[in-house]
């Protein structure tokens, strides 16, 4: 009697442990495996949202951003929540899918995987991770207006007819972060001035001990800015390492940032040469 009471002990607390990891931070070895899911219709708050695979989605609306609060715990198709990463939450387009977001502000835009659900507060059209909410420019606002286009994958290629939009149809114009270089005439009777060297902001995607590997990375990263190898020497081994730059602000450094850690590149950092 004594060890069917112990048995049912035994089961009624391993049935208590699972209960407290469900819907938790995750702290497992390894992460749950994500799935592909688009699902069915579902209801909160009184509202219905439909989930579809939409390959032609473009719409404009605010965002939001989700941080600490839900870091390490399981999103909506199995992933595990990093508010470091560069994902997204929308209310039905399928997970994991790709979105280009762009900040309608400032005119800053970035890649995002969608792997969560939500969000269900007011009209928000989207809820992107912390990182994300700093590179597009509004981390400290908290809320701003975005454009939201679904793109093939994590390189952000439109589908063709969002490309090529008839007038009609043409997005409004956004302030865009543009550097305009001005030549001023020379003063009269006046020495030049000596050259100060001024220092140069890149974004290094990594360093490699094989040329090819640099070669393939930098050839990767032309679509995004001008890309270069420099061969270093580290503790008498020669290295090479690719950097995409120079940029004139740290702004515009942190907009590259974003676009290259969106295609995987995680150890991608901003450095400052003098």
């Amino acid at each position: 009697m004594s060890l069917i009471r112990s048995f049912i002990i035994v089961v009624i607390c391993l049935g208590l442990v699972a209960c407290g990891v469900t819907g938790g931070p995750y702290e497992g070895g390894s992460p749950p495996s994500p799935v592909y899911k688009v699902g069915k219709p579902y209801k909160v708050s009184g509202k219905v949202y439909r989930p579809a695979a939409d390959p032609y989605y473009d719409k404009i609306g605010l965002a939001s951003w989700y941080g600490s609060k839900f870091h390490g715990r399981k999103t909506a198709n199995g992933d595990v929540f990093n508010m470091n990463d560069l994902t997204a939450a929308h209310t039905t387009l399928p997970m994991p899918s790709y979105v280009r977001v762009t900040n309608m502000d400032n005119g800053r835009w970035l890649i995002l995987q969608v792997n969560d659900r939500g969000p269900f507060v007011g009209n928000r059209l989207i809820d992107v991770s912390r990182r994300a909410a700093q590179l597009l420019g509004f981390e400290k606002k908290g809320v701003t207006k975005v454009r939201v286009q679904a793109v093939k994958g994590p390189r952000g290629e439109l589908p063709v007819p969002t490309q090529a939009m008839a007038p009609s149809q043409e997005m409004p114009k956004v302030q865009r972060e543009e550097i305009v270089i001005v030549e001023l005439e020379p003063e009269k009777n006046t020495a030049p001035e000596p050259i100060v060297s001024a220092k140069n902001i890149y974004v290094q995607i990594g360093a490699y001990s094989k040329e090819n590997n640099a070669q393939k990375i930098a050839d990767s990263m032309g679509h995004i800015s001008n890309t270069k190898i420099e061969k270093v020497d580290v503790n008498g081994q020669n290295l090479y390492r690719v950097r995409v730059g120079p940029h004139p602000t740290v702004e515009l450094a942190e907009i590259i940032l974003g676009r290259i850690l969106s295609l995987g590149h995680n150890t991608a950092r901003i450095i400052t040469d003098y």
